[in-house]
């Protein structure tokens, strides 16, 4: 099949799961182009089977606000034809599957169907989508795809109880690729991080709000004052300035590391102990799963998603949001035993391994072939 895939390029876990699926899709024999504003962060080699087409929207002073979703209708409408593709798998309802929608109507117009396969990753519902402004054009939006799917349960009965949805919801799953987990790290390149007797926190996030940053930190502190302990705080965001002033005020600024964005995630995860995702809410929780796949035991809330993913007294353990002294009790029973941190760590890769990308990509492989089909017959 010729796929494209719109997606945002960013460290978020939509981009994420779009660059991992459309690379895995490549390998079993599809052509993929993605279309979108910039390269993706996770698109690092392209070829025969892997294309990249950039959306550029030209400045108008005309224009407040440039318009994105009809750059990237146009630049559709532009690759379809070229390329041939033959279905588009967007990720986000808007403003993704809103030009898609249009990109087909404007095809439709020289008799070319392409159908719209949409995946929901959760903000594009639970936070941007209910706003008022918004929530009449991504009912629109997804009663329009072809096919739709969410990346969990929690987010199928998040989109049916918000919106007016007539169309089939199909939850498939977000998905690891288990070998890029498979590292050959040493152990004396933990050192890089912390030393022998510390135990190695971890949390990733784009620090927004809604990843409650500042439980994150309390957590840590509440955990440093028992054990040795370092807190490596990956990714970028609005929170991560109060972060760094709140470490101040506690006076652990030297226990804690600031990344930033990072492609070594792999690298970091390996020396974790600990993965802390207190969030408020999460669709699914993509980097508890990574933290997992690197054998990392999570303590998180028990919000969205997430339950779905990290099993309580087996992967890790669930909290109530706002919980930071039950969070902080279940770290520091997970920490303080090393036969039971021996156990949870490799209770996560078995959790993990539910979520391996070789079960998941046939899932879409099947949806695609039954929307082409649908539309042939129709």
């Amino acid at each position: 099949m010729k796929i494209g895939i719109v997606c945002y390029p960013t460290f978020g876990g939509s981009g994420v799961v779009a660059t991992e699926l459309g690379l895995a899709l490549s390998k079993r024999g599809h052509e993929i182009h993605f279309i979108t504003y910039n390269q993706p962060v996770r698109l690092e080699l392209l070829g025969n089977n892997v294309h990249f087409h950039e959306v550029n929207v030209p400045e108008y002073p005309l224009f407040h606000y440039q318009p994105y979703e009809l750059a990237l209708s146009s630049k559709l409408v532009d690759m379809v034809k070229l390329y041939n593709i033959e279905i588009l798998h967007v990720h986000y309802a808007i403003p993704h599957a809103y030009a898609a929608y249009m990109a087909q109507k404007m095809l439709g117009e020289e008799n070319i169907y392409v159908p719209i396969v949409t995946t929901l990753h959760g903000t594009d519902i639970t936070l941007v989508g209910n706003h008022p402004f918004y929530k009449p054009a991504v009912t629109f939006s997804i009663n329009k795809s072809n096919a739709v799917t969410a990346v969990s349960q929690s987010l199928k009965d998040d989109t049916l109880r918000l919106f007016n949805i007539k169309k089939e919801i199909n939850v498939v799953t977000n998905f690891i690729d288990l070998t890029k987990f498979d590292n050959g790290f040493t152990d004396c390149q933990r050192g890089m991080m912390a030393t022998e007797n510390e135990k190695i926190i971890t949390h990733i996030s784009n620090m927004r709000e809604v990843k409650r940053i500042p439980d994150v930190i309390r957590i840590f502190n509440n955990i440093q004052n028992q054990i040795p302990a370092k807190l490596m705080m990956v990714g970028e965001g609005p929170e991560r300035e109060p972060a760094e002033r709140l470490c101040a005020e506690l006076g652990i600024s030297d226990k804690v590391v600031f990344f930033g964005n990072s492609n070594e995630i792999d690298r970091i995860l390996c020396f974790s102990d600990l993965f802390l995702l207190p969030s408020q809410t999460e669709s699914f929780g993509l980097s508890a799963l990574e933290a997992m796949a690197s054998g990392v035991p999570v303590i998180s809330s028990n919000t969205g998603g997430i339950p779905e993913v990290n099993e309580h007294d087996f992967s890790g353990y669930l909290s109530n949001v706002e919980d930071i002294e039950d969070m902080t009790k279940n770290a520091l029973h997970i920490l303080t035993d090393e036969a039971r941190l021996a156990q949870f760590k490799a209770n996560a890769k078995v959790q993990a391994n539910k979520f391996d990308i070789h079960q998941i990509v046939p899932k879409y492989e099947a949806i695609y072939q039954t929307t082409l089909d649908a539309c042939k017959v129709s």
